[in-house]
């Protein structure tokens, strides 16, 4: 029995993630694995227009919410201009307002005239009549303005769509138009990728990969000049193997504060001994 045990603590995996360089194909049996950003995204607008103003260019970095580029917005700032002063007039329910209370006061006189025989009941029904159609006005009124408000939340809405926001933190890698050109919609227009944290997809063999957990960190080695050892965490292990070769995919996550690009050829290497650093924290 206790050699049994022996045999399986042997088999316990230390991951390493090394640069190709550091061992030769005749001596390393690691796998390889390229890092990649951690997002990476396309943006595109969502209706077509002319670019008017490209706020950033490559290179530059950008936050989440930032606008990067502009349509040409200038009929939709005057439309929206025009229902905001629209949603913002109550002269017409004042106007309501005051014709009711008028018919009103009418309807009174008529009840309190009918009541001495000087009003017909025919001359109070129409004055009842006046007061409903009054009410009535007064409620189109009403509901005339709160159309006009929801247009204006529409119209923002437009001119928002005009203006394309970065959806990440990250560094803008492509503007894929210029100044004055016309986009169609879903046309591509700026790239921004997130290469801090940096993620490494690498196929584990699943004897391999049965022992790394979601959490589990691994030794990362970047290649030189800067290759000080590094904590990289696993953030995803996946469910269904590839039974062709039987492996597992994982994806590591690896802190990039030096801003070292995406797409470095990497390879795992995976050494037997005791646990070192590869449990959870």
């Amino acid at each position: 029995m206790d050699v049994k045990k022996a045999f399986l603590a042997v088999l316990v995996p230390v991951c390493h993630l090394s640069t190709i360089s550091a061992l030769s194909a005749d001596t390393d049996p690691g796998i390889r694995a390229i890092t990649r950003p951690s997002a990476d995204v396309t943006l595109s607008f969502v209706q077509p227009g002319r670019i008017t103003e490209i706020l950033f260019k490559e290179g530059s970095v950008v936050k989440a919410g930032q606008t990067l580029v502009r349509l040409d917005d200038g009929l939709e700032q005057a439309q929206m201009a025009q229902i905001l002063a629209q949603s913002q007039d109550t002269t017409q329910i004042q106007a309501s307002e005051a014709s009711l209370a008028q018919k009103q006061v009418d309807l009174k006189k008529l009840e309190k005239a009918a009541d001495r025989n000087a009003a017909t009941e025919l001359e109070v029904e129409h004055a009842r009549l006046e007061v409903k159609i009054a009410e009535l006005s007064l409620e189109l009124a009403k509901f005339e303005h709160r159309q006009a408000g929801l247009k204006l939340e529409e119209a923002k809405i437009r001119v928002e769509n005009m203006r394309l926001k970065g959806s990440i933190d990250g560094r803008v890698e492509e503007v894929f138009i210029e100044t004055g050109e016309s986009v169609n919609v879903l046309d591509k227009v700026i790239r921004v990728v997130q290469i801090d944290p940096l993620w490494i997809d690498a196929s584990f063999p699943l004897v391999l990969a049965a022992t790394l957990k979601p959490g589990s960190t691994v030794a990362v080695e970047f290649p030189s000049p800067s290759s000080a050892s590094m904590r990289g965490r696993v953030v995803y292990v996946a469910a269904v193997a590839d039974a062709a070769s039987g492996t597992l995919k994982t994806r590591i996550e690896v802190p990039n504060p030096q801003g070292r690009p995406a797409g470095e050829q990497v390879r795992v290497i995976c050494s037997t001994g005791a646990v070192a650093g590869a449990g959870t924290k």
